[in-house]
């Protein structure tokens, strides 16, 4: 990939940005230097006794930076596998990983994630490379384990040194194992071959035609590398021959990044799009003057949207948006959002915010990353836009649910060449997934709606049935319920020996807060969660937002308990791409949940 920039590219841009920490430039390594380094690695790792070829597996563990990217194409040029470990998997899940994929060596990022792999290593575990210095303790940890450490200069060293031919991977060839959390039991290993990304990617420049990246774009990276939304943006961008900036490894200093890298282009999530939105609506609470101008300005731009019209030159953006798009460097041109649904308001207010092209996507790590993807200059929100080239999309019957293809609803089902190769060392699983004709069954059900775009309107997995027989998707109910501006994370629960459904809610803190002082009510979070003022204002908000989205009256919740802290990866309630933990939730909040079915019994 660097390879085909370079000739392309005979000022050798800019190619892998990183900084040391907030006030600090960015700094670059170039196209050449970046590919002369990668292919360095790969040839050490090599010279170090691991054979080439698409059987050998290589961990990486560590946050975005530029060794992860050298790590990477160093090992395709030696057509090895790449296998990510997330960050926050913790310790099991990781032995798992390098277990069942018989790892022997692992990239890490730093002592600590050293020293977490080396507290019960699977015997396969042979060689770590670090990117950063190790403790006397960990290094001496693992010399008593059997387990060899060197450093990641060392094995580009021992590259440079040796004359070991570049072994390029065919199509076919595994790219990499991408492990998805499950919210219950081990990760399962998606194999996805470098055919499926190529196909991927290809075909997402294809739908974003003239704002797909160039030469000098600039991209923030800080959505994990682990997952493929974010490895997909990426190689878009290499294949320009634009520059990939990576955050200095704190979120917390992510809007420093931001104005200082100055980015063109950012790949982004609903949670943090949904901070902005609830940032500046929240902002405006205390004046009605304030008020009145973000209406006038969002109703200004939005008609300039409708046009086809995307700018950060009104006056508009002059007197009310400047500091949101300051705020993400003043330069971005294109935002690219994936991972979760987003809501209509949300995104439109996002697009008049920033002044720029904003395109949503849908997929799933077994078909790379989006297989549909919105077109621009489609300003209606609310869908994920067409399927992109490389794959087809059906919608297929789900009587239980009362969703029929006829009728334009069903399971979505994807078919092409960026679908998986299968999960890894689990055939029952892959059978569950593929069907006898190649089509992927996501699980999500879909609506095709008169444009020609998807529609993502419900979930399959997630259903259940209440006393009376009605069945329950509680996934569609959070998805509305999360709307509300009260609301910051919301789990509904329900069971088939009850009649009704209940759900936990997490307040959104700025806003109850700010409602809390216009009704002149004191006290922390956790006090105003115990209100019953409060929950009342959430519940009616709630219950509004479900009318209003046709929710029927069984699928409305009828009691909520106010919890004042966040479900979080730490506290096991979400899996590390931020879904919910199911399982988890009903047991944690078990009393809860029994205190409110006996109140409404």
């Amino acid at each position: 990939m660097f390879t085909i920039v370079i000739s392309d590219k005979p000022d050798n841009g800019p190619c892998l940005g990183w900084r040391e920490g907030p006030g600090k430039p960015y700094q670059w390594l170039h196209y050449n230097e970046a590919l002369l380094r990668a292919k360095n690695f790969g040839a050490g790792l090599v010279a170090s006794g691991l054979p080439s070829g698409p059987e050998t597996f290589v961990g990486i563990y560590s946050q975005n930076c530029p060794e992860w990217i050298l790590t990477e194409q160093g090992l395709y040029c030696q057509s090895m596998v790449i296998v990510p470990l997330y960050d926050t998997l913790g310790p099991e899940a990781c032995n798992f990983i390098i277990n069942q994929a018989s790892i022997t060596t692992v990239v890490c990022q730093d002592d600590r994630k050293m020293s977490q792999l080396l507290q019960a290593p699977p015997k396969c575990l042979k060689m770590l490379v670090a990117m950063k210095d190790v403790t006397t303790e960990t290094a001496e940890r693992a010399k008593k384990l059997g387990i060899t450490i060197k450093f990641f200069e060392q094995i580009e060293s021992l590259g440079a040194a040796s004359d070991i031919p570049e072994l390029p991977p065919q199509p076919d060839d595994l790219c990499t194992i991408c492990y998805t959390s499950g919210t219950t039991g081990h990760p399962k290993g998606v194999m996805l071959s470098h055919e499926n990304v190529v196909a991927d990617v290809s075909a997402t420049l294809l739908q974003l035609a003239e704002h797909k990246p160039h030469k000098s774009d600039v991209m923030i990276s800080f959505l994990p590398l682990a997952h493929m939304l974010e490895r997909c943006c990426e190689v878009a961008v290499y294949i320009a021959g634009g520059a990939v900036g990576f955050f200095s490894g704190d979120i917390r200093n992510l809007a420093d990044d931001y104005k200082a890298l100055r980015p063109t282009i950012t790949p982004s999530v609903p949670r943090l799009m949904n901070r902005v939105y609830d940032k500046v609506t929240t902002s405006v609470n205390g004046s009605s003057f304030k008020k009145l101008m973000l209406k006038m300005a969002i109703a200004s731009k939005k008609s300039d949207l409708e046009r086809g019209v995307v700018r950060r030159s009104s006056i508009w953006d002059k007197l009310v948006f400047k500091k949101v798009q300051d705020g993400m460097g003043g330069r971005l041109r294109l935002l690219v959002v994936g991972s979760a649904p987003l809501a209509g308001n949300v995104l439109t207010f996002m697009r008049v915010a920033l002044g720029c092209v904003i395109v949503e996507g849908y997929g799933q790590t077994e078909c790379g990353a989006p297989s549909t993807l919105t077109i621009q200059g489609d300003y209606r929100p609310d869908h994920v836009g067409p399927p992109i080239a490389c794959n087809a999309i059906k919608l297929v019957d789900v009587p239980d649910m009362d969703y029929y293809a006829a009728q334009g609803q069903g399971e979505v089902c994807i078919k092409g060449s960026n679908v998986f190769k299968g999960y890894f060392k689990d055939p029952e699983k892959t059978k569950e997934a593929v069907d006898a004709g190649g089509w992927l069954h996501t699980g999500d059900i879909g609506q095709w709606l008169p444009s020609g775009t998807l529609k993502i309107i419900d979930r399959k997995k997630h259903i259940f049935k209440l006393s009376q027989g009605e069945y329950i998707a509680p996934e569609k109910i959070e998805n509305i319920y999360v709307r509300s501006q009260y609301v910051a994370q919301v789990f509904v629960h329900g069971e088939s020996l009850k009649s009704c459904v209940v759900a936990i809610i997490v307040p959104e803190v700025e806003a109850v807060k700010n409602w809390a002082r216009e009704q002149e009510i004191p006290g922390t979070l956790s006090v105003l969660c115990a209100n019953p003022h409060v929950k009342q204002l959430i519940m009616d908000d709630i219950v509004n937002l479900g009318k209003q989205a046709g929710l029927k009256s069984f699928e409305q919740v009828k009691d909520i308990y106010l919890h004042p802290d966040l479900f979080s990866v730490q506290n096991g309630l979400l899996t590390p791409t931020l879904k919910s933990k199911r399982p988890q939730l009903k047991k944690y909040f078990t009393p809860q949940i029994d205190d409110m079915y006996a109140k409404l019994a």
